[in-house]
């Protein structure tokens, strides 16, 4: 296996987009899970989404977390497809630390060629640095730095199915942060 794509030979390539929800507010009495997308993440989750699309980055799934921050932020991505790509929420995500994520990666169907994940962090971005065996550019030591509200990390590899996604089997193609005029 190498680093720029591990896997069995002859494996289909496939895409794992991350992005983390856009910023948040912190209203007062309103629990963790609940809180809502801050004024600058209305502008910024429509960026992402214009991002992806623009990047040709339509998932064939999407994985999102039950907070209503990271719902919020997927409605105004998806918004930028019709129809809108497949979705699931599962409530795992939130708060799931990398090997968590992990698992829930490697739950996806054979037939999957690009994940979308829409989560938090610290686990997304110790996921992606888990994840990335080696980077594009400036990509990997972007991450290293920070993974802000509205990035996005794109992983690629090759393998059979995402059951066999290891530790170190991709590549960091690109990170890039949404931000809204």
């Amino acid at each position: 296996m190498t680093a720029h794509g591990g896997g069995a030979a002859g494996g289909a390539p496939r895409r794992l987009v991350v992005l983390r929800h856009a910023k948040s507010a912190w209203p007062h009495g309103v629990p963790d899970h609940e809180r809502p997308l801050a004024p600058r993440g209305l502008r910024d989750a429509p960026a992402a989404g214009r991002a992806l699309a623009e990047a040709g980055r339509r998932p064939d799934l999407a994985l999102c977390s039950t907070a209503a921050r990271a719902r919020a932020t997927w409605e105004l991505v998806r918004a930028r497809w019709d129809p809108p790509p497949p979705e699931r929420f599962d409530p795992r995500l939130y708060g799931a630390d990398p090997p968590e994520l992990l698992d829930i990666v490697r739950e996806t169907p054979g037939e999957v060629g690009t994940l979308l994940l829409v989560g938090h962090n610290p686990g997304l971005q110790e996921l992606v640095l888990d994840l990335a065996g080696d980077g594009l550019g400036d990509a990997l030591d972007e991450v290293r730095l920070k993974f802000p509200t509205s990035a996005i990390a794109v992983l690629t590899w090759h393998g059979p199915d995402w059951r066999a996604l290891t530790p170190g089997a991709a590549l960091l193609t690109s990170m890039t942060v949404a931000r809204g005029a």
